[in-house]
């Protein structure tokens, strides 16, 4: 009988801001006794990711070269994701996708990394149009996983999540991923508040595990995503495994 090990679903190397090799990340998670998962950026909007449909099919003939899960992690606010055949999308074994900018009302983007909101943009509007735009997400992009969900704009991550968060912001991302069948990341690097991830345990959502590594140092560790998930009750082999568990292929 094999013995259940963790998959880190998300974790990048130098086909985009990763630096480690996909050969180096497959040994130095593997040594974790974690399956290793790739999933770079494919984005026009982040620095060295994949960034045309040319790059990406040469992406994915590197990972069916790896004993890996085969992932891609896509920038909602940027379009190639639209654009990438589905014969190609179909090579990988699962889809992230990733809030890294929203879409403001009335035309108009907002980095998540910009230094100040727009004027005229309270805290409690900008987590109104944050949840508007994973309502998004959940109804168009095709997707398994939606990456790191309480990653907010820089100027309001020193607030406490419990305070950013209301319960009704809660309730309307839970309903949205549930309905489009989209799991939960539980992520090392940008972790969800516990008040969250029981409430989208409770609704049944399924969750993933994601290092969101980028070094030696991070990919594969998944200590604290799992102790999260064995928290609110979620059985180990419950976990997304992307072989298992994909439906868009």
């Amino acid at each position: 009988m094999s013995v259940w090990k963790p998959v880190d679903c998300h974790a990048h190397t130098t086909c985009s801001d990763g630096s480690l090799e996909m050969s180096e990340l497959v040994a130095r998670v593997s040594a974790r006794g974690v399956r290793p998962g790739v999933a770079d950026h494919v984005s026009r909007d982040v620095a060295y990711s994949v960034k045309s449909i040319e790059a990406a099919r040469k992406y994915v003939e590197e990972l069916e070269s790896h004993p890996v899960a085969r992932g891609a992690e896509f920038c909602w606010h940027d379009s190639l994701w639209r654009e990438l055949p589905d014969e190609l999308l179909g090579r990988l074994t699962h889809r992230i996708g990733s809030l890294h900018g929203i879409v403001l009302p009335g035309g108009g983007a907002l980095h998540l990394w910009s230094r100040t909101l727009p004027g005229g943009l309270s805290s409690a509007r900008y987590m109104d149009c944050h949840i508007e735009n994973i309502e998004r997400i959940a109804a168009e992009m095709p997707v398994d996983i939606l990456a790191h969900p309480t990653l907010v704009a820089l100027p309001l991550r020193d607030r406490p999540a419990e305070e950013l968060w209301t319960e009704a912001h809660e309730e309307r991302t839970v309903h949205a991923l549930a309905a489009a069948g989209i799991a939960f990341e539980l992520s090392n690097r940008y972790p969800p508040h516990e008040r969250l991830v029981q409430r989208a345990h409770a609704a049944g959502l399924r969750f993933s595990l994601g290092s969101d590594g980028h070094t030696p140092e991070e990919v594969g560790v998944l200590d604290a995503p799992l102790a999260l998930a064995r928290a609110v009750g979620v059985d180990d082999v419950a976990l997304f495994d992307p072989w298992r568990d994909a439906r868009r292929r």
